[in-house]
């Protein structure tokens, strides 16, 4: 199932994006991954209301783009769940 997303804001140093129907358990692995790029200054999960969509807002410095910065790190947390994968599938055959 693809994850729906909105992106509410962009500007050069800054982007806000909702993810439509999420739980807060992906977006706080992305922003705290987000947090592991030293361009990245701000990448928090805001949420006005348990019953709301999650938003993640992301600030960049150094000339970084905010959505290249957000796309690196949804990769970098997708190659991690890879490897676990592999590795949970390693246990279960031996």
């Amino acid at each position: 199932m693809a994850m729906k997303i909105k992106l509410l804001e962009l500007t050069d140093d800054k982007a806000r994006i909702l993810f439509e129907g999420e739980g807060n358990t992906y977006i706080n692995a992305l922003a705290a991954e987000l947090l592991n790029d030293p361009d990245v200054d701000v990448a928090q999960r805001r949420q006005a209301f348990k019953f709301t969509d999650p938003e993640l807002v992301v600030t960049t410095i150094n000339g970084r783009p905010p959505l290249l910065a957000v796309t690196d790190a949804a990769k970098r947390l997708s190659s991690v769940a890879e490897e676990l994968l592999r590795q949970v599938k390693t246990l279960d055959t031996a």
